[in-house]
């Protein structure tokens, strides 16, 4: 077949629809320039609305193209329900604000939900919440609840937002080596968002949180790493370990066949766990990966040539099964749970079916979170690092 300009610049156009809009969109842009109709153009990405301080179906679906960032893969794609646009439950007399931060790194909104009962003088825990692919605040607050809870246990919870023009599928970057480290790119996004929260509202430094599902869990899981001295524990669901990748083939290779080859050493920061072991998306290895690299090191239980570990299995009123498998240090302190949800997909386990990417038949996973969360604070002396 001859390589004329037009088909030329229709594949152009594919090269853009991959990097914007994932494989299917781009396998439906090839199939019409192979088609041999010259006028056939391939789809072109949509360009990013206004922010307003609220997200709608639109800023989930109209994909923008960033020319100088690799898109990662869509992790969500596969999940059981679309991103609609909603609207968090305003009912219950807290407050729902959007705000942004800006660095060196550049710039990201987020929304952070103060509890009826926050005053500066109670200096309340902080739940840092890191979105999935093609999630925003608000679809990502309905769907793990955490408001709710945040209610109930008295907690602040702020929602950091990715921005379209860094990752056109509103994927968090953690493929990306500029983003894996401590001040450098997202993590220190993230990180001046929780420290400007944490001032701005005399919230308790020592008991500050993060949790993230997929692309969200991943970038979790560096935070915890690259800042110990910021997050008392880590939540990871449906995510994969530090250091899992370095670039989009190798994201995409993790993702479908993890060998666990390249991952970071130990991270020291406790972590909860959760991930389907019919995950389709993220293979559910990634799952023991994550809790083999925050799993107690001999150092820390010198006793047993492994760490210490206690299994347990139940099943959700909805009968779901799961099996969690516990891991303390010398002094009998868990430090690691890794929930394998039997069954389960590419989703937030116990979530709710209002919002995007949830399995409502799993255990709570919010709930227990928040639980493993709350046993565990940094202590007044811990060495603290700028950056």
């Amino acid at each position: 077949m001859k390589l004329n300009e037009g088909f030329i610049a229709r594949m152009r156009d594919v090269v853009a629809v991959l990097q914007a809009e994932g494989p299917m969109a781009a396998t439906q842009a090839i199939q019409q320039a192979l088609g041999g109709d010259e006028r056939a153009e391939a789809p072109k990405p949509s360009p990013s609305p206004a922010w307003n301080g609220r997200w709608s179906s639109d800023d989930v679906s109209d994909i923008s193209l960033n020319e100088d960032t690799e898109t990662i893969p869509e992790l969500d794609r596969d999940a059981p329900n679309g991103a609609p646009g909603v609207q968090p439950d305003s009912q219950r007399g807290g407050q729902f604000i959007a705000a942004s931060c800006t660095n060196q790194a550049g710039s990201r909104h987020y929304k952070v939900y103060i509890p009826s009962g926050y005053s500066p003088d109670k200096a309340l825990p902080l739940v840092v919440m890191l979105h999935g692919c093609k999630q925003n605040p608000d679809d990502f607050a309905v769907g793990t609840g955490m408001n709710a809870l945040a209610e109930e246990h008295q907690c602040v919870v702020v929602y950091p937002a990715q921005a379209k023009r860094a990752n056109g599928s509103n994927c968090w970057n953690w493929f990306q080596p500029g983003d894996q480290q401590r001040g450098r790119g997202e993590p220190s996004i993230i990180a001046d968002i929780t420290r400007d929260v944490v001032k701005r509202y005399a919230l308790d430094k020592n008991r500050c949180y993060i949790a993230g599902l997929s692309a969200g869990g991943a970038m979790a899981a560096i935070m915890g790493a690259s800042y110990p001295d910021l997050y008392a524990a880590v939540g990871i669901h449906s995510g994969l370990p530090r250091g899992a990748a370095n670039n989009v083939p190798s994201a995409f290779a993790t993702m479908k066949n993890p060998t666990g080859n390249g991952v970071a050493g130990k991270s020291s920061t406790p972590a909860i766990i959760f991930h389907g072991d019919r995950d389709a998306t993220v293979h559910p290895l990634n799952g023991q990966h994550v809790a083999d690299q925050h799993a107690p090191s001999a150092a820390q239980n010198p006793q047993h040539d492994a760490p210490a570990s206690t299994i347990r299995q139940g099943s959700t009123p909805r009968g779901r099964r799961y099996t969690v498998t516990m891991r303390q240090d010398a002094t009998g302190k868990t430090l690691t749970e890794h929930w394998v949800v039997h069954g389960a997909g590419h989703a937030w386990s116990g979530g709710s079916p209002k919002g995007s990417y949830t399995d409502p038949s799993g255990p709570d996973a919010s709930r227990e979170m928040l639980r493993f969360f709350y046993k565990h604070s940094l202590s007044d002396d811990t060495p603290r690092r700028d950056g």
